[in-house]
């Protein structure tokens, strides 16, 4: 889980993928992120358990069509999942739940929230949590560490805020390193229409996408894709609540709040955990 080594991954998959037409080889993309090409095919096979040229296939825009259309609706989709819907890459489950009115109207008041700075796989993180459950994690680029914090405060300006990395790393190898079974709760602040997407976020299973029309079908208003659009964009938790895995209808993967280059590595990720059996040859 060591942030140096995403970077890599990222500053790879991003040159891949904006030279596709090329089709360059496993020399050439190492060069371009200045380790050898030994190193980078390790390095990303033990990543994403595949090669960088098999991952590229992954977050193609025909690859993602295709994925489309093998679940038309979310409905489908949980089915096919069965009792696992809400399962992540490594048998994690996520619950989700509402902070109450009162909490939402003061803004927190007697809320504890403990918060902390980790490495994932995905990069650097913030998270913070109260003992109820997660209630943020954010992907961080260099020098935003006081900034998230700061929209912690005054996301809960009446909640107590402290620092606790012992508390939130455990969290943290819960969500990177689940057993199977493990479990997690998130506690959201948002408005009704809000809670209701990201609660049929919850209901896509891991290495399966959809788009924003079938999330507003799903949850009953099917001219709101715009309003899906913005509660999606405005999602707290990364990753447990997986707004990665909804994608433009053109099967393009379009923008996403945490950077374009992480949600290929979302979404190439946890398709090659779900697709792959075995390791690939460059």
């Amino acid at each position: 889980m060591q942030t140096p080594q995403y970077h890599t991954i990222a500053a790879a998959i991003e040159y891949i993928s904006t030279h596709f037409l090329e089709q360059p080889d496993l020399e050439t993309v190492a060069a371009q992120v200045h380790v050898s090409p030994f190193h980078l095919q390790r390095m990303f096979t033990e990543w994403a358990g595949i090669s960088p040229k098999r991952f590229l296939q992954f977050i193609t825009t025909a690859y993602l069509k295709q994925k489309l259309h093998e679940t038309p609706n979310l409905l489908e989709a949980a089915a096919m999942a069965g009792l696992s819907a809400q399962s992540r890459v490594y048998d994690l489950f996520v619950t989700l739940e509402a902070v109450t009115p009162q909490q939402f109207r003061s803004g927190g008041e007697a809320v504890q929230i403990r918060y902390g700075y980790h490495n994932t796989p995905f990069g650097h993180a913030f998270l913070a949590a109260t003992e109820k459950g997660i209630v943020s994690m954010q992907f961080l680029e260099a020098g935003q560490e006081a900034l998230v914090l700061e929209q912690l405060r005054a996301e809960w300006p009446q909640a107590r805020v402290s620092a606790d990395e012992a508390f939130t790393a455990v969290l943290v190898s819960k969500i990177f390193n689940a057993k199977p079974g493990e479990k997690l709760h998130v506690m959201v602040k948002g408005t009704n229409f809000q809670v209701k997407v990201w609660e049929a976020l919850l209901r896509l299973p891991a290495g399966s996408v959809t788009t924003y029309s079938r999330i507003a079908e799903y949850i009953g208003h099917p001219r709101a894709v715009r309003a899906v659009g913005s509660a999606i964009g405005a999602n707290p938790v990364a990753f447990l609540i997986p707004c990665h895995r909804v994608i433009r209808k053109e099967g393009q993967l379009g923008e996403y709040h945490w950077g374009s280059t992480r949600k290929k590595a979302l979404v190439g990720y946890e398709m090659s955990k779900v697709n792959e059996t075995g390791e690939d040859a460059a």
